[in-house]
């Protein structure tokens, strides 16, 4: 599972490591992303790669309201293509969510011990997505945009610490997402 992470690098940072085309946002560093806050990501949108913010809890079309977000902040990737919350966003939404590392905790209830992973290079990575856009039926205008990460089981070096970790994607391998 995937309930907290690092973003820090700067834009220059991520522009020389992911495909972004277009910019909506402003870069911040945030050393401790909590689930429901808005978040970067890069989402394909009518040819090019935009990177925006969006809100960490994926909240689909058809949800009555934005609540739904705070139980979809994470996508099993071995049920990702048939849940119904997911099913949609894994077909035509998308995305990645730039990272500098992230959190898994280990240890007792009440006396948990976090730890910090990152690749061995110590550069941005991405997390493997999906994004969604939700419309509050009584207010069309307003479009609330989410997303959720992708897990799976956790490779051989954190099993030890946690049995899921985030579906990581190095910058080198990221082609067409």
């Amino acid at each position: 599972m995937c309930g907290r992470f690092v973003e820090f690098s700067n834009l220059e940072q991520l522009k020389g490591h992911f495909p972004i085309d277009k910019i909506l946002t402003e870069v911040t560093p945030n050393y401790n992303v909590a689930p429901t806050q808005e978040i970067l990501a890069i989402v394909h949108q009518e040819g090019l790669n935009v990177l925006e913010k969006l809100h960490w809890g994926l909240v689909p079309h058809w949800a009555e309201d934005i609540s739904t977000g705070y139980k979809m902040i994470n996508a099993r990737m071995e049920t990702v293509s048939s849940k119904p919350g997911f099913r949609d966003a894994f077909r035509k939404r998308r995305c990645l969510i730039p990272a500098d590392g992230f959190y898994e905790w280990k240890g007792p209830k009440g006396d948990k011990q976090p730890f910090f992973i990152t690749l061995p290079d110590e550069k941005p990575f991405a997390f493997a997505g999906l994004w969604e856009t939700w419309r509050d039926k009584d207010r069309e205008d307003e479009l609330y945009r989410s997303c959720s990460i992708i897990t799976r089981d956790a490779s051989e070096c954190l099993k030890d610490i946690h049995d899921r970790m985030p579906a990581v994607l190095s910058p080198n391998k990221i082609v067409n997402y």
